[in-house]
C-alpha cells in the first residue's frame, strides 16, 4: 500500500512539473510575438512569477533584467515595481538581505508613486519578514502590521498567512506570548484554507509550545498530538524527535508517569537512532526529571550528566537552564547542599543572561498603522528629506557666518586692549619674567605630584577591583543559600543544618570588608604602608578558610606548612597579596591537585611560598607577569579573573620593602615566593 502511494505521489509530481514547464514554454512563446509595450511587460511578469515559484532563479533574473530595461524604456512604472519586487524575493531566498532590502525599497517607492496600496502592502510584508529574521523585531512588526490591514480588507489568504506568521514570530521573540498565540492561530486558519501542509505543521507545533509556556498543559498535549498526526515519517524526523519528549514532559506535569515514560523513552530511542543531539537533550532532561520525581536518583544523575554535556556542546541555553534547575533538585534531594548551591549560582547567572538576551525590544502596545497614512508618509519621504537637507546646509552656513563675525569682533577688541596695555606691560616685564620662572618651577613640582597621584589612583582602582571581586564572591555565597530556601529547593530543617556554613561565609565577608575599609581609611591621603609586626601563619589560616569552598569543589588537597614567623609590614596589604596568590593557585589547579603554603625564616627576612601542582605557566606568559599591561587567562573550570591580581601584588609587596617572583613549569605546577622584612628597614 505504501509503495502504491509513493508511486502515485511521484507521478503527480512529474505531471505537476510537466504542467509548469508547459506553462513556462507557452509564456516564452507569447512574449516572443508581442510588441515592445506594457502588455509584453505584464506577460514577462507572469513568466517571472512562475520561474520564481519553481525556484528557477537564474532564468528568472535574466527575464527580470530584460523586463526592467523595457519598463524603463517605455516608462511603465508598474512593470518596474513588479520586477524589482521579484528580484528582491530571489535575494531574500538566497539570504542576501542587503540587496533584497535595496530592491524592496525601489519597488515600494514605485508602488507609492502609483498609489498602489496592495503593492505597498506586499513589499512591506516581505520587508517585515527580513527584519524579523535579522532580529529587528520593531521594524519587522511595523512593516507587517501596515500590510495586514490591506490583506484583511481584500481577504488575501496567501499574503495573510505570511503576515500572520511574521507577526507571530516577532511577538514570540519579544516575549509577548499572548499576541504570538493569537497570530499563530490566525496563521493556522489561513494555512488550512490554503492546504499548506508544511505551514499547518509549524503553526500547530508553535501553538502547542505557547500553551505549554502558559502552563495550559492539556491544551499543549492536544496540539502536540495533532502535530504528530500530521508528520511525514520520511521527511519530518527532526520535528518528531522534538515533539515526543515535549509530550512526555507535558504528561509529567500531571504526574501521569506511565504515559510520560512511554513518550520519553520513545523520544530518546528515536533521537538516538536519528542522531539528533537537540532531541536527545530534550529527552534526557525530561527523563532525568521523571526519575527525580520517582526517586530514582542514580538514574537521574546519569541522564542529567549526559544532558549537561550535550547542552554545553550545543550551547542550548534554555535546556542548560532547565538542566541546572534539575541538578539543584537532585543534589538537594541527596543532601549535597554545597553542590546544590553551586548549581543554584550557575542557574541564576544563566537566567540573568537569558533574560538580558530576551528583553522585549519594542513596546507591547504597537498600534496597527493606517495604510493610507503609511502610503502618504512614504510618498512624502523624499520631499521632506530634500527640504531637511537644504535646511541643514543653509543653517550651517548661517552659523558659520555668525561664528566668523564673532571671532572678528573678539580679535578687534583684543587688539585694542593689547595696544592700550602695551606701555604698562613694558614696565612690568622684568617682574613678570621672575614670576614666570617661579611659576615654572612650581608647575614642575605640581606636575610631579600629579603624576604621583595618578599612579596612586591607578593602584587604588586596581586594588579595589580585586578586593570587591572577592567580597562579591562571599556575598553571592550567602545569597545562594538564601535563594535555595526561597525557591523551596530545601526544607527549613535542612537549611538549619547549613547555618554554621552560612555564618562562616558571613564572617569571611565581614572580615574582608573590615580589612578593606580600615585599609582604605588609612590610605585616603597617600599610599604609604602602615607596618606592624604580625604572624604570617595567622594570615595563611584566615585566607585558607576563604577558599575552602572552591577547594572542595575541585577536590584539591591543601597542605599548610607555614611556621609561626613574624614580619614587619602592612598586614592588610600582605593579606591581599596572600589572598590573590591562593585564589590563583585554586584557579589553575585541576581536580586532585595539591596546594602547599609555607614560610621560611631567612634571618632578616621571611620567605612565604604558595605552591601548586596545577597547569603551570607558559614561558610567554611568565614574561608578562607582574607587568602593568594586565592580562588574564581562563582557569581549569573556566574561572575568569580581573587580570590585575599579580600586578597589584607586586606593587603592594614592593611598598613594604619586599620582593615577589615566580618559578613555574608548564603542566607541572607553579611556586610564588614573597620575601618580607622581619624588622624596620
Amino acid at each position: 500500500m505504501k509503495q502504491q502511494l509513493f508511486i502515485i505521489t511521484a507521478l503527480m509530481l512529474v505531471l505537476f512539473a510537466r504542467s509548469q514547464n508547459e506553462q513556462v514554454d507557452d509564456l516564452i512563446l507569447e512574449i516572443a510575438y508581442q510588441k515592445q509595450d506594457s502588455a509584453k511587460v505584464d506577460t514577462s511578469i507572469k513568466l517571472i512569477e512562475v520561474l520564481y515559484k519553481t525556484q528557477n532563479y537564474r532564468k528568472a533574473l535574466l527575464y527580470i533584467d530584460q523586463t526592467l530595461q523595457l519598463s524603463n524604456k517605455i516608462n511603465y512604472t508598474k512593470g518596474s515595481a513588479e520586477a524589482n519586487y521579484y528580484r528582491a524575493l530571489i535575494y531574500t531566498d538566497r539570504d542576501d538581505y542587503f540587496n533584497a532590502l535595496d530592491n524592496y525599497t525601489k519597488s515600494r517607492q514605485l508602488f507609492s508613486q502609483l498609489k498602489d496600496t496592495l503593492g505597498i502592502a506586499r513589499v512591506s510584508n516581505s520587508i517585515g519578514l527580513i527584519e524579523i529574521k535579522r532580529g529587528n523585531y520593531a521594524t519587522g512588526l511595523k512593516n507587517s502590521l501596515s500590510a495586514l490591514e490591506i490583506f484583511e480588507k481584500r481577504n488575501l489568504t496567501d499574503e495573510l498567512s505570511k503576515a500572520y506568521n511574521n507577526l507571530a514570530e516577532a511577538y514570540f521573540n519579544t516575549n509577548q506570548i499572548e499576541k504570538s498565540l493569537e497570530f499563530n492561530q490566525k496563521a493556522l486558519k489561513a494555512r488550512m484554507q490554503l492546504a499548506d501542509s508544511s505551514g499547518i505543521k509549524n503553526s500547530t507545533k508553535n501553538i502547542a509550545l505557547l500553551y505549554s509556556m502558559r502552563k495550559e498543559h492539556r491544551k499543549a498535549i492536544e496540539y502536540y498530538e495533532k502535530t504528530l498526526s500530521l508528520l511525514n515519517p520520511k521527511t519530518d524526523q527532526v520535528i518528531r524527535g522534538e515533539i515526543l519528549p515535549r509530550i512526555g514532559n507535558e504528561y509529567l506535569q500531571f504526574k501521569e508517569y506511565d504515559k510520560a515514560t512511554d513518550f520519553l523513552l520513545e523520544g530518546l530511542q528515536y533521537n538516538r537512532t536519528e542522531n539528533n543531539p537537540e532531541g536527545i537533550l530534550l529527552s534526557l532532561n525530561a527523563i532525568g526529571n521523571l526519575n527525580l520525581k520517582q526517586k530514582q536518583l542514580k538514574l537521574a544523575e546519569i541522564q542529567l550528566g549526559e544532558a549537561l554535556d550535550i547542552a554545553l556542546k550545543t550551547n542550548n541555553k534554555n535546556e542548560l537552564l532547565n538542566n541546572y534547575r534539575l541538578q539543584i533538585e537532585l543534589d538537594s534531594t541527596r543532601g549535597f547542599y554545597q553542590n546544590a548551591f553551586n548549581w543554584q549560582r550557575k542557574y541564576f547567572n544563566l537566567k540573568e543572561e537569558i533574560n538580558n538576551l530576551n528583553k522585549p525590544k519594542i513596546p507591547e502596545d504597537i498600534a496597527m498603522p493606517n495604510s493610507q497614512i503609511a502610503l502618504t508618509s512614504l510618498a512624502n519621504d523624499t520631499v521632506v528629506n530634500k527640504r531637511s537637507d537644504n535646511f541643514g546646509v543653509n543653517k550651517k552656513f548661517e552659523i558659520a557666518a555668525y561664528l566668523l563675525g564673532a571671532a572678528l569682533l573678539i580679535s578687534l577688541i583684543s587688539l585694542f586692549i593689547i595696544g592700550t596695555q602695551f606701555s604698562k606691560n613694558k614696565n612690568l616685564h622684568v617682574g613678570l619674567a621672575a614670576k614666570n620662572k617661579q611659576l615654572t618651577e612650581q608647575n614642575a613640582i605640581a606636575l610631579e605630584q600629579t603624576k604621583h597621584l595618578e599612579e596612586i589612583n591607578k593602584v587604588k582602582d586596581r586594588l579595589f577591583s580585586i578586593v570587591s571581586h572577592d567580597l562579591k564572591d562571599s556575598i553571592s555565597s550567602i545569597k545562594g543559600f538564601l535563594d535555595l530556601l526561597k525557591e523551596d529547593s530545601i526544607s527549613k530543617e535542612e537549611f538549619n543544618e547549613l547555618i554554621p556554613e552560612l555564618s562562616e561565609n558571613a564572617n569571611n565577608a565581614s572580615m574582608l570588608l573590615y580589612n578593606l575599609l580600615n585599609w582604605s581609611k588609612s590610605q585616603m591621603q597617600n599610599l604609604e604602608p602602615k607596618p606592624e609586626l604580625f604572624n604570617v601563619k595567622e594570615v595563611f589560616e584566615n585566607k585558607l578558610n576563604l577558599i575552602e569552598q572552591k577547594v572542595e569543589q575541585k577536590r584539591i588537597v591543601v597542605i599548610d606548612e607555614s611556621q609561626k614567623d613574624y614580619v614587619y609590614a602592612d598586614r592588610s596589604m600582605v593579606e591581599i597579596v596572600v589572598q590573590n596568590l591562593l585564589t590563583n593557585a585554586v584557579k589553575f589547579s585541576r581536580v586532585g591537585d595539591v596546594i602547599t603554603v609555607s614560610s621560611q625564616d631567612l634571618g632578616e627576612k621571611v620567605r612565604l611560598c604558595v605552591e601548586d601542582t596545577g597547569v603551570g605557566i607558559s614561558k610567554e606568559n611568565l614574561d608578562r607577569l607582574f607587568k602593568n599591561d594586565a592580562f588574564t587567562t581562563i582557569g581549569t573550570k573556566n574561572e575568569k579573573g580581573t587580570g590585575l591580581g599579580l600586578t597589584i601584588c607586586k606593587e603592594l609587596v614592593e611598598l613594604n620593602n619586599g620582593k615577589i617572583w615566580v618559578e613555574s613549569t608548564q603542566n607541572v605546577g607553579s611556586k610564588f615566593f614573597v620575601e618580607l622584612p622581619k624588622a624596620v628597614v
